[in-house]
């Protein structure tokens, strides 16, 4: 089962909290928070809350414009900079070999440390993939020279991750997508695990603007999901967090507000049946809540990332 790869790291309100092991023996927490679209002074306070909750992995990005506001509540935690998985992402402006090195020494600059623990680039950029190749080269580079502890990539369909693996050295620990039970992407996960490499939710609890065929404006009122929720006394966000967790993925939930923070991290003293989860599994769509990955080119995403 996925839950045999988990270990235990610590309590948070009485539960142990697992921790899943990348495929060059690096841990990280089995769930994090994310800070996608947060604004800074907002994020400041949703990492405070978290750390104060018991998340000890932060996801965030060059593209989102709060990395400092991530490295200034982790440094302002009563927590030892080891404690706290830090992950950023290169974006696809910066990609290409010379470009992504400068890129880290902006991310490590803002969030205020000397080493990442893990560093992805954010898109694949197909139509440009001799720089994602570059981009990619260059955090083989950062691993080589401990300036980073994992390196993975994110928004990677299954082409992409089969050039990648054909033409560089270090298989990624991690590709970060879009999953959630109305979009599971099984193929795409179907080759990480092949390979070793851990999915990673984004967007974990029903998509970023997501409509079921059934007329159902929100994953957190699908009546399946509401149904298995009530049954374990849990929410329907909790529901879908412990879907993923029970099926091997890390889970990167984004809330600003204290009480669903604490609450999306309260999924580890309760498990789904083989039926529950094969309920969400029938909950599949094929509908994408983000960008495909064929629509982000440097003409329609590119962006200058701040020097500081």
């Amino acid at each position: 089962m996925p839950w045999q790869r988990l270990a235990t790291r610590g309590t948070v309100v009485g539960m142990t909290v697992p921790t899943l092991t990348l495929n060059n023996g690096v841990t990280l927490p089995a769930l994090g928070l994310g800070v996608f679209q947060t604004p800074p002074q907002e994020t400041r306070d949703a990492v405070t809350a978290a750390l104060a909750a018991g998340y000890r992995h932060i996801d965030t990005a060059a593209a989102y414009g709060n990395e400092r506001e991530v490295g200034e509540a982790i440094a302002a935690a009563d927590l030892d900079r080891a404690e706290v998985f830090v992950e950023t992402k290169i974006w696809i402006s910066d990609f290409g070999h010379e470009e992504t090195l400068h890129s880290f020494d902006k991310s490590a600059g803002k969030l205020g440390v000397d080493q990442i623990d893990l560093l992805i680039l954010h898109q694949a950029l197909p139509s440009e993939f001799e720089k994602t190749l570059g981009a990619y080269r260059a955090l083989e580079e950062l691993l080589a020279d401990g300036k980073v502890r994992a390196i993975g990539v994110s928004n990677f369909m299954v082409e992409h991750l089969t050039q990648l693996l054909d033409r560089t050295d270090v298989v990624p620990a991690v590709n970060q997508i879009e999953v959630h039970p109305f979009f599971q992407q099984r193929e795409v996960q179907d080759v990480g695990r092949e390979h070793g490499i851990l999915t990673q939710a984004w967007s974990p609890i029903g998509g970023i603007t997501h409509y079921r065929d059934s007329g159902h404006a929100s994953a957190l009122t699908d009546p399946t999901i509401v149904g298995i929720g009530e049954a374990h006394g849990k929410s329907a966000a909790q529901v879908m967090l412990r879907w993923g967790l029970q099926q091997g993925r890390q889970v990167i939930p984004k809330s600003t507000k204290p009480e669903r923070i604490a609450q999306n991290i309260d999924v580890f003293d309760f498990e789904l049946t083989a039926d529950e989860l094969a309920a969400i599994d029938a909950l599949e769509t094929g509908q994408r809540g983000g960008p495909a990955p064929e629509q982000v080119t440097l003409e329609a995403f590119g962006r200058d990332i701040p020097e500081a």
